[in-house]
């Protein structure tokens, strides 16, 4: 990480600056601080007492020093939306898990960022800020580097990272411009991975909220923009099927489908911090060609059938 000391940043200690302008954990100032080329200013290494001058070039090692030992290089095609020296962007494609797991140790996303920093040099550990299912397609947020998990980790529980999807319902929804859903969630007595709605009283009930708005509602199915207030595992998926309107293809709480080989649901749009300057910043990823195709057969009219075309 690279930072030009300003006038806003002159006068101020290092450890000021880590502490409250970068908002750095004492954990991660400790690790710059012990670690042999951690801070150096203008090329020389520096204590965090020192006073930052205007001009001064601050460089901090934030970077791994080393990848993760057991996470393999594999080349996988991974689009990738953005990135910086503090995190990346890729666009999941369906049926591409998050991280490696039974019977799932080398066609996922890590394994795919491992081989595009591996080529480049770049030691590289798999920090997710945000996961999806397996058949969840669109937008992760994955940190490069400790201080950047760190950062964005606090970000998200302070909810300044807003997530919104796009989801297909099997049945027509009535044509209110948005709802929320407010019911806990917890693991079924029968398996560790299905979830189902509880009462706030269940000793393992985990609060779970979903707000969302109708977009259209036609042919026996409806388009939703949906957005995760709590992040629990299979949320969007129990709380719609909890309303009477699973996600359509989504065979473990709702039906399958012959128009679509997965659930229906897309990480449309992420907001988020930057975490070397705290500006706030959108990004919407491009839809998939199965839920595009999904769209077109239920909502032939729709704006969204539009801007895909007009990105291609």
């Amino acid at each position: 990480m690279r930072i030009e000391i300003n006038d806003a940043f002159a006068g101020k200690t290092l450890k000021q600056l880590l502490q409250l302008e970068l908002r750095f954990s004492t954990k991660m100032i400790k690790y710059l601080k012990y670690r042999p080329d951690g801070m150096t200013v203008n090329g020389k290494r520096k204590t965090v007492r020192y006073v930052l001058q205007k001009g001064d070039l601050l460089e901090l090692a934030t970077e791994d020093a080393e990848a993760s030992p057991k996470l393999r290089a594999v080349k996988l095609p991974l689009e990738i939306l953005y990135e910086d020296d503090d995190l990346v962007v890729p666009v999941k494609p369906a049926n591409m898990p998050t991280h490696p797991s039974h019977d799932h140790y080398d066609d996922t996303v890590a394994n795919a960022l491992a081989y595009r920093y591996e080529r480049d040099g770049i030691p590289f550990v798999f920090r997710p800020i945000n996961r999806l299912d397996r058949n969840t397609s669109g937008l992760l947020l994955i940190a490069r580097h400790k201080a950047a998990a760190g950062i964005l980790t606090k970000a998200m529980q302070q909810g300044r990272i807003q997530k919104k999807y796009l989801a297909i319902l099997d049945g027509e929804m009535p044509p209110t411009e948005q709802g929320r859903i407010d019911a806990c969630l917890h693991r079924t007595a029968k398996s560790i991975i299905v979830r189902e709605v509880c009462s706030p009283d269940a000793p393992d009930a985990d609060p779970s909220v979903t707000e969302y708005r109708v977009l259209a509602a036609m042919n026996g199915h409806t388009l939703v923009e949906a957005a995760p207030i709590t992040g629990r595992t299979h949320q969007l998926r129990v709380h719609f099927s909890y309303l009477g309107y699973p996600i359509t293809g989504d065979d473990l709480y709702g039906a399958p489908s012959k128009a679509i080989d997965r659930h229906a649901l897309h990480a449309r749009s992420l907001s988020f911090p930057l975490p070397s300057t705290d500006e706030e910043i959108t990004l919407t990823a491009p839809l998939t060609e199965d839920f595009a195709k999904l769209l077109e057969a239920y909502f032939p009219d729709h704006p969204l059938l539009t801007e895909r075309i007009l990105s291609l």
